[in-house]
């Protein structure tokens, strides 16, 4: 067995051995320690290499937190990342593209449904997303799936910070609302912000907020003329989206995803979007890849709550403005990160 610390000592004066060799040595003796004690979690995507170098990262970081705690970040770390969707970047025509007054909700025809453009109705009530104009976009990932109450939970254990709402999680009346597969409550866009950026730190992918034409764009199932993002455009109440009477968030993973594997970009929660706002922003937007206004006082949400009307509200165009900080840590203000890299994990 090598004598670390006389390791260490040796090599002092050599700082490009050092620099090459003791995260290595570091990966190798923690890869050693770790399948003596309980295995790495399996990947879809990641090799056991990147699942180890994970872990590595998470032991540097962490070293004061319970082995079990650790174990769960670095679950957390890799289920996040397997639940990336690829979405390959295009063109499209961002904004309020119209649509028939007269069309089934239930039922929705394909765009333009045989009725001249001029002819149709805004989709949203809205007019800060009328100005229809091109977007091109490079390929990203975006998270199927919003990020959890459980995993935002172990976020705020990992940063030494309690837990929000302590109290309120104690009564048994209210516990169903804090179930950790419930939509993380984020109260600030820094909040959601500052996750995704620390799966971006410990997992080594450049991992953000999306911005608002990436979500509009998986939305839209990469830019089509969809109205509402399920996975027929069309809301079937109970089977792609919740019923009207349904009140409170539920699980990320209930009812089907849209064409991409995307689930409840509108009805559960609204998602923190990484734009700061500006009404007239789409006039002159850029065309490849637009980030937003460099400078605002309000930032965007996405999608609808499950508080709203869906037939108002929950289709792929409407933009909202929102204070950067709320009031609390409402259960209808959530998020869901992506990967900004064209290329797939």
């Amino acid at each position: 067995m090598v004598d670390f610390e006389h390791w260490i000592y040796t090599y002092k004066d050599i700082p490009v051995i050092r620099q090459i060799l003791l995260p290595t040595y570091i990966l190798l003796l923690l890869t050693g320690c770790q399948a003596q004690s309980s295995p790495f979690p399996k990947s879809q995507k990641l090799s056991p290499d990147k699942v180890a170098q994970i872990a590595a990262t998470i032991e540097q970081k962490y070293p004061k937190l319970p082995t079990e705690v650790r174990g769960k970040l670095l679950s957390t770390v890799v289920q996040s990342l397997d639940n990336m969707v690829f979405v390959e970047g295009g063109e499209f025509q961002m904004g309020d593209f119209g649509w028939p007054y007269d069309d089934d909700p239930t039922n929705m025809c394909n765009w333009p449904c045989g009725v001249e453009p001029e002819r149709m109705g805004r989709i949203s009530m809205d007019g800060d997303d009328d100005f229809v104009h091109p977007v091109k976009l490079s390929s990203y990932s975006l998270s199927k799936f919003q990020a959890t109450l459980g995993d935002f939970d172990l976020f705020f254990i990992a940063q030494g910070k309690p837990l929000f709402n302590a109290e309120n999680r104690k009564r048994e009346d209210l516990k169903e609302l804090y179930a950790p597969n419930l939509p993380a409550p984020a109260q600030s866009w820094q909040e959601a912000k500052d996750y995704c950026g620390w799966l971006g730190q410990v997992s080594g992918y450049p991992v953000d907020l999306p911005t608002e034409a990436q979500w509009e764009y998986a939305a839209r199932n990469r830019g089509q003329h969809v109205v509402f993002p399920t996975d027929n455009g069309s809301l079937n109440y109970g089977r792609n989206f919740p019923e009207p009477d349904e009140m409170d968030t539920f699980p990320v993973d209930k009812f089907v995803p849209n064409p991409l594997g995307i689930y409840n970009l509108s009805g559960n929660a609204t998602d923190w979007v990484n734009d700061w706002y500006d009404k007239d922003y789409y006039r002159h937007s850029p065309v490849e890849n637009p980030q937003g206004p460099n400078t605002g006082s309000e930032r965007v949400w996405r999608g609808a709550n499950m508080l709203e009307d869906p037939l108002l509200s929950a289709n792929t165009v409407r933009r909202w403005s929102v204070e950067p900080v709320q009031d609390g840590h409402y259960a209808g203000a959530s998020f869901r990160c992506a990967i900004q890299s064209e290329k797939q994990i």
